[in-house]
Order: C-alpha cells, then sequence, then structure tokens
C-alpha cells in the first residue's frame, strides 16, 4: 500500500479489530513477535504494549510506514519496537528468531506468497505461531481456503479462524517436528 494511503488502514474494522488479534494472537510478556506490513502501527502500537520484556520487530518495503511506526511508538512511550527495511519473501532473519508472527491485510499483496509463509515458518520457532488477517474490502484479500493450502504447503499447521469468510484471522503453528 502506498504511503499516501495510510489513512485507510487505520480506520476501524470490526472483523479484524485490533482486539481479534490480541485474543488470537495471544502475544505474552517477553517473547519476540515480528510483524509484516506495519502499515502506520494499528496493530503493532497495541501488540507491542503487551510485550513486558519483549519485543516486536516490524518489517516492511517501504521506509515511510517504518519511520511513522516508530515516530508514533516514541510519541506513546513504547520503545520495544525495532523496524527493518525488507522483503517478506526473502526475510533478514535467522531461524527460529521469534516466537510468533503476523501480517494483516498484506499477504495478498506478496507477489510469491508462498514464499513468504515458507519464510515465516523459517523464522518462527518450532511451537510458535503465524496469524494471517484478512477483509474483503482488500481487493488483494486471500480466502481463507486459498491461505490454508499455501500455508500448508509452506508447512504451517492450521490451528483456528476468528472471524467469518468476509473477514477473519486465522492461526497456524509451526510443528515441533524437525522441518
Amino acid at each position: 500500500m502506498p504511503y499516501w494511503q495510510r489513512l485507510f488502514v487505520e480506520l476501524p474494522h470490526p472483523g479484524i479489530s485490533q482486539s481479534r488479534l490480541i485474543e488470537i494472537l495471544e502475544p505474552r510478556p517477553r517473547e519476540r513477535l515480528l510483524e509484516i506490513g506495519p502499515g502506520t502501527g494499528y496493530y503493532s502500537l497495541p501488540v507491542a504494549e503487551r510485550l513486558d520484556g519483549g519485543r516486536l520487530e516490524i518489517l516492511d518495503i517501504q521506509k515511510e510506514m517504518l519511520d511513522h511506526v516508530t515516530r508514533a511508538a516514541g510519541e506513546r512511550g513504547i520503545a520495544n519496537i525495532a523496524a527493518w527495511e525488507g522483503d517478506a519473501q526473502e526475510l533478514i532473519f535467522e531461524d527460529n528468531r521469534f516466537h510468533g508472527a503476523y501480517l494483516t491485510v498484506t499477504l495478498g499483496e506478496v507477489p510469491d506468497q508462498d514464499a513468504a509463509l515458507r519464510e515465516l515458518a523459517r523464522v518462527v520457532k518450532p511451537g510458535g505461531r503465524v496469524v494471517v488477517g484478512e477483509m474483503v474490502f482488500d481487493p488483494h484479500m486471500v480466502t481463507l481456503g486459498s491461505l490454508r493450502e499455501r500455508a500448508g504447503r509452506a508447512g504451517l499447521v492450521y490451528e483456528r479462524k476468528l472471524g467469518t469468510p468476509l473477514a477473519y484471522f486465522a492461526r497456524f503453528r509451526v510443528p515441533n517436528a524437525a522441518r
């Protein structure tokens, strides 16, 4: 999403609200989480606030979005966010770095969604969670059926969905078995 469209992501989306993300992601103190495509930080800031002693790392291909989030975090006194410029299809992080990861209304914008999901499976620790949020108002929406198929090919195990087919969060687990 171009930076000039940033206000769109700040509008409330009842089906994929901040509280629903928190409910399905279950961020915990001292965890290290990854957010792909944070936009303006609509989800980043409430997640980071729940990581007492932990860290939220955000990654986006647009420096303007990262700057916006870090500025907003600073204004709210949130100091546990680290910003990285990079591509979801080729993550810059080492294996098993994160307890969990999430992306909301972002996967459909990634040219190689399978590669992005494989990368998430690589950087999230075994037993960790990956949450994907989608909604029908996004012209690049990924349906739950397509997402489950792609995530399965990436080695992720479907756990549950929160929401409706029009606006949902889906939670996957990185299996404990060797990859």
